[in-house]
Parts: C-alpha cells; sequence; structure tokens
C-alpha cells in the first residue's frame, strides 16, 4: 500500500470525527442549528446543494400553506361548460396538468381535472359525448393555516398532488406538491415558467417576486419609488448593500418599506427576491 495514501478506513474515521466534533455541542434552537449546519459547509462537510435542501426542509416545516399558495385571481381554472376544444386550448395556454373545474360560482370546485385524462376524448373511435364531470379527479381543501410539512406527507400518502385553499368565507387559493418542493430544493424552473426577463411579478395584492438583476430605474417606474442608483445599478446590489453582506437564502431584511425575504442565492449573488409591503402601523396622538 502507498504511504502518500492513507487507507479508505482512515479517511473514513476523519469524516466522522468531522461530523461529531461539529455536533458536539447540541443546538438550543433552530437558528442555532442553521447555523452548525452553515459552517459544516464552509468547512467543506456539507455540500452547498445539500446545505440548501437542508435549511429548505427545516424552513418547510414553519411555513404555512398561506405563504406559499397561488392567489385564487391567479388560479387557471375550467368551467363545467367548457368543450374538449376549449379546455385544451386552456391546457396548451397555460402548460398547467391539473386544474380546479368550476360552477358558475369561482367557490364552488367541482373537482380537479387531469390534462392527461383529456386523451380519451381524442384517441377513441367513437368518443362519447363529452361530461367533464366524468373525468374529474375528487378536490381536496385545506385551511391556510396547515403547515407545507403536514400536506407534504399528506400528499405523498393520498398519491395526490394539488389542494385548495380555503378560509371561513371560501376559497383563497392553490397549493402544488412543486410549489412545497419549491420551498426544499429551490425554484424548479421548466418552459412554462414565466421568461427570465420578467424581471417583477406580483402575487396577489401585495406581494411580488423580483429578480435580483431588476435594473433600479424599471423598479422605480413600477413601484412608484425613488431608489438612488448612482452606486448600484440592480435591486440585488441595493439589497445586499442594506444587509452589509451577501445574504443566504430565508434572510430577511426591512427595506423602503418592503419586507424582503432572499429566496434563491449562491456563494457569488443573490438571485431572487420576494418584496412583501410593509403594513403602515397606526399611532395615535395624545
Amino acid at each position: 500500500m502507498s504511504k502518500d495514501k492513507p487507507p479508505s478506513s482512515y479517511r473514513q474515521s476523519l469524516w466522522w470525527k468531522k461530523i461529531i466534533s461539529t455536533f458536539a455541542k447540541s443546538p438550543q434552537d433552530l437558528p442555532a442549528l442553521i447555523e452548525i449546519l452553515r459552517d459544516s459547509e464552509a468547512r467543506n462537510i456539507l455540500d452547498p446543494d445539500v446545505l440548501t435542501m437542508l435549511e429548505g426542509a427545516l424552513h418547510v416545516a414553519e411555513t404555512q400553506v398561506r405563504d406559499i399558495m397561488v392567489p385564487r385571481v391567479q388560479m387557471v381554472v375550467i368551467s363545467q361548460l367548457s368543450s374538449p376544444a376549449e379546455i385544451m386550448k386552456t391546457v396548451i395556454d397555460s402548460g398547467h396538468s391539473r386544474f380546479p373545474v368550476v360552477n358558475d360560482d369561482p367557490n364552488d370546485v367541482l373537482g380537479i381535472l387531469l390534462a392527461k385524462d383529456l386523451l380519451s376524448c381524442f384517441v377513441a373511435d367513437e368518443p362519447e359525448e363529452f361530461v367533464v364531470k366524468k373525468l374529474m379527479r375528487p378536490a381536496v381543501f385545506v385551511p391556510e393555516s396547515k403547515r407545507l410539512n403536514v400536506l407534504l406527507r399528506d400528499f405523498r400518502s393520498n398519491r395526490n398532488h394539488i389542494a385548495l385553499v380555503v378560509d371561513e368565507y371560501g376559497i383563497t387559493g392553490l397549493v402544488t406538491i412543486e410549489d412545497i418542493m419549491e420551498e426544499i430544493v429551490g425554484e424548479i424552473e421548466d418552459e412554462h415558467d414565466y421568461d427570465e426577463q420578467t424581471f417583477i411579478e406580483q402575487h396577489g395584492g401585495n406581494r411580488y417576486t423580483v429578480q435580483a438583476f431588476t435594473p433600479i430605474e424599471q423598479f422605480n417606474s413600477y413601484f412608484g419609488t425613488q431608489l438612488s442608483h448612482d452606486s448600484y445599478d440592480t435591486v440585488g446590489g441595493l439589497v445586499i448593500n442594506e444587509f452589509g453582506y451577501l445574504p443566504k437564502r430565508g434572510e430577511v431584511i426591512e427595506f423602503a418599506g418592503y419586507n424582503v425575504k432572499v429566496l434563491r442565492a449562491d456563494k457569488r449573488r443573490i438571485h431572487l427576491l420576494r418584496f412583501e409591503k410593509t403594513p403602515v402601523s397606526k399611532t395615535g396622538t395624545e
């Protein structure tokens, strides 16, 4: 055996010693645990992608459905009176694979239609009269306050991929298993996701996703702000300057009247931000 290369058993022993020394002090809370994990990544014990997933998994356990759901106004739904051709157009235009089927009242969701179930309407030699109710799957309803880790477990055990979100007044949005997985592994983009050049996307009344490389002038034009672009060209540059360091995914800061959360970042730069309008505190005068 070469003296220059230690045996594999010895290398494994060193690796375990690193792990044991890292967790020698038991973390007292979640932030302390995350700090240990980040320190492990800095010492090359954890791969950066593994760290991202571990932080995402911990984040999911503390996040509620209302935080990631697609608002009702942005839901793509199908009317029970739609023809196969109309439904196919919706499928193609949206790129989705699952659709709530509604009655005249948007709150009256009759079921879920899977795009693949439409195939029988086009391949049959003698297709029957089309009735969308015959193709629907049962709809699942979950409260806004449900934790994402619990919902993910339900999705897996019931082999379900989509749920309607409700409050005391009716349907407020929908959530999919992909939405939850993105909270763990980061954004999952496909050919139907919005164009990279779409710098700002609105989600609900006061929540936005903003590309970090959005030009400051465009940000000012969209939000009616007057952020200076003398020192930085992009919103990401301003946010990093506000932090005072390169923030990691999940970190939050108050900036320009908004609660800003880092949604995607790596060791070199931030990629995606969430801007949520900070409520104006009401103070009385004596």
